[in-house]
């Protein structure tokens, strides 16, 4: 038995005790999600910070 030959033909399976699920809701489950929530935001405002503290940084050193 090679490339699934046993099972390549057969027909597909059709559940008696679960209604199909519609094509919405089949595409819902796939499509792309923010698993962490803010995490975007919070790493926006870190690096405009880290950027604040950076370029005041260099203004100390070119004043001296």
């Amino acid at each position: 038995m090679k490339n699934y030959d046993d099972i390549i033909n057969m027909p597909h399976h059709v559940s008696a005790k679960h209604p199909q699920m519609s094509m919405w809701n089949r595409a819902a489950q796939f499509a792309p999600f923010a698993a962490l929530t803010g995490y975007d935001s919070a790493i926006s405002e870190t690096a405009k910070e880290s950027e604040i503290s950076y370029n005041r940084e260099e203004s100390e050193i070119d004043s001296v």
